[in-house]
């Protein structure tokens, strides 16, 4: 496939790829085109941080530093925890910053999530920047999801091994260490493959655009959480996997929390890591309020809705409707 972004294609190369590489000389010399129809009006939240196209992801990463850096407020997400596409599009144009795919753990195939991502980008208008939680550390499973214009969110990391696996397979070049596969139908020549600092190709952009989120779940990735940031300097955000980590040290998963000694020990450990090394931390908040106002003190990126337990609460609701009716029974 011939290169179109920089670099001006030999004749031999024009006659090698006939009518494809004709066409692509002849967009090239056309200049590009604006493909997405941008909302009109200053940008909201994550417009801020479109790519080029929409078909492109956010710059994501920049978005994350900039909360860290307390520029912008932390980015206010939801959790689609049932990988349902109606529900994705009735969700979108509220405008979360964040939406948080898990294609970890539900029957999410890759057409689903593709659609899930695509409908989180295009419905919200560029409003939501959508992050898919693969499944595992799979190399093709990153690609699959970067290649959407998700950024992603990488499960139960342990060893540095395991976080220069998934950074390589999450970057473009062997600059970045990089084993990613470029798609080459993915973006459209000259349409929606701009890059966006203007100067290098969409490839090399991408890198800086899509974000990369690790989570820590274990007793031991919290121990080799300062080796693996020292050796994977590129990881944008981490999390505690307070739930997984819990029960992976033999302690009640009480949704995450405890007060025993050693969890209180790991805990410091991990927040002490991240601190040694700058790096941003998001995590759950559902409590309003002052609870909310603490978070936003120490997280760049808050979940604070999800599908589930919004759901959840229909049983509540039904059960107040139960004893509303009940007494219409004849004795």
């Amino acid at each position: 496939m011939p290169e179109t972004n920089g670099t001006q294609l030999t004749e031999e190369e024009i006659k090698s790829f006939g009518p494809l590489a004709k066409a692509l000389e002849e967009r090239r010399a056309a200049g590009p085109k604006v493909t997405t129809a941008y909302p009109s009006g200053p940008p909201q939240g994550m417009q801020a941080y479109l790519g080029p196209s929409m078909f492109q992801p956010h710059r994501a990463r920049q978005a994350i530093r900039d909360a860290h850096e307390k520029k912008i407020p932390p980015l206010i997400g939801f959790y689609a925890g049932l990988s349902s596409i109606p529900l994705m599009r009735y969700m979108a144009p509220f405008g979360f910053d964040v939406v948080w795919i898990d294609w970890e753990h539900t029957s999410c195939n890759v057409e689903t999530m593709t659609s899930l991502v695509h409908d989180a980008i295009f419905m919200s208008q560029g409003k939501t920047i959508p992050f898919v939680r693969v499944p595992g550390h799979d190399h093709a499973a990153i690609g699959f999801a970067l290649d959407a214009g998700a950024s992603i969110v990488i499960p139960q990391l342990e060893t540095v091994e395991e976080a220069k696996h998934v950074m390589s397979s999450s970057k473009f070049g062997t600059k970045n260490r990089g084993t990613r596969s470029a798609p080459p139908f993915r973006l459209i020549p000259t349409l929606t493959d701009q890059g966006y600092d203007g100067a290098r190709d969409v490839w090399q952009n991408w890198n800086d655009q899509a974000a990369v989120m690790v989570q820590i779940e274990s007793l031991a990735g919290i121990n080799n959480l300062d080796a693996i940031l020292t050796e994977c300097p590129d990881i944008d955000v981490v999390w505690l996997g307070a739930l997984d980590c819990r029960i992976s040290m033999n302690l009640p998963a009480n949704f995450g929390m405890g007060s025993e000694p050693e969890w209180l020990e790991a805990k410091e450990k991990f927040y002490a890591t991240l601190k040694k090394h700058n790096k941003p931390l998001a995590g759950f908040c559902f409590a309003p309020g002052d609870a909310l106002t603490e978070a936003a003190q120490e997280h760049s990126m808050i979940l604070h809705g999800a599908d589930v337990t919004k759901l959840l609460e229909l049983q509540q609701e039904l059960a107040n409707a139960r004893e509303a009716v009940k007494g219409v029974v004849k004795q």
